[in-house]
């Protein structure tokens, strides 16, 4: 028997989101990485609900384990963000992890200066985040040089710690307002992130696939012969068909130097013309694997 998830905080604001999906069970389980009051927690809520069970793990291998050995129903994995690009750790984990894709969801991220109740701007001068929220603020910290950056494991975990009983007035931490409610930490400034157009895409995974409506997006992963042409011709499978694609990553092999894995995200159903593309594409690739289909978020 599982052991029942701490009570959801849910913020009072709604979250700032590309699209909510309502197509999952109340009261999944469901496994992120960092804690709660991080970007993941309110993705999950956006995706899953309110209902939502939230299983907190301190990195994305525990949250692979997680859901491969059955403590939970779902992992919610950050794969890309509009600014900093793909999270390739991630990318390697689906093709090696036995999980299926079944959703996905997009987060617009607005960073805040949180400080302990009663702090001003004026008496911060050191700032604890994530090292790519730290990045996404640039401006800043460059507009204040008095304000030293401090590397943490997570954004939320940051707040956390913040607000522990020998925490320093002079210190503040990076993370959303979710953070600031669900730890009583105060907003110093809102939105200080360099560039508003910050969204950070998750995918939801299932030791079982699950089926999908609406416009969707098929996942999948292929290696193919190193030999000249070889990427040209597989994408070509696609192209002559006229299916979109909307995701094209590469990975290195392991243990085969500038040899390749090669990841596509391509709208539709394996079916009809996008069944077509990955038929042709199956008899000349190395390894192809479907990671999922899944409700596209628009």
């Amino acid at each position: 028997r599982r052991n029942d998830a701490p009570p959801l905080v849910v913020p009072e604001r709604p979250f700032s989101l590309i699209r909510q999906k309502e197509n999952h069970v109340a009261g999944t389980e469901v496994a992120i990485q960092g804690e709660r009051g991080s970007f993941s927690h309110q993705a999950a809520v956006a995706l899953m609900g309110d209902d939502v069970r939230l299983h907190p793990r301190p990195t994305f291998e525990a949250l692979f384990k997680a859901v491969e050995g059955g403590e939970v129903d779902r992992g919610l994995l950050p794969i890309e963000n509009s600014l900093a690009g793909s999270i390739h750790e991630n990318y390697d984990r689906l093709r090696a992890a036995p999980l299926h894709i079944v959703g996905e969801t997009q987060l617009r991220v607005r960073h805040c200066l949180l400080g302990r109740p009663g702090a001003t701007l004026g008496t911060i001068r050191r700032v604890a985040s994530h090292p790519v929220a730290l990045a996404q603020c640039r401006s800043f910290f460059a507009a204040r040089p008095q304000i030293e950056a401090v590397e943490a494991y997570d954004t939320a975990g940051s707040v956390r710690d913040l607000l522990r009983s020998d925490g320093m007035a002079t210190q503040a931490a990076i993370a959303s307002r979710l953070a600031a409610e669900i730890y009583g930490a105060q907003v110093l400034l809102e939105g200080i992130e360099d560039d508003p157009q910050n969204y950070t895409r998750f995918l939801l995974l299932s030791r079982q696939p699950a089926a999908a409506t609406g416009v969707c997006k098929t996942s999948l992963v292929f290696t193919t012969a190193n030999v000249p042409g070889a990427l040209h011709r597989a994408l070509g499978a696609f192209a002559t068909r006229g299916v979109d694609l909307t995701k094209i990553e590469s990975r290195p092999l392991r243990g085969r130097p500038w040899e390749y894995s090669f990841y596509l995200d391509a709208v539709g159903e394996p079916q009809g013309a996008l069944g077509e593309a990955v038929g042709e594409l199956k008899a000349m690739a190395s390894e192809l694997r479907i990671l999922g289909t899944y409700a596209a978020s628009t």
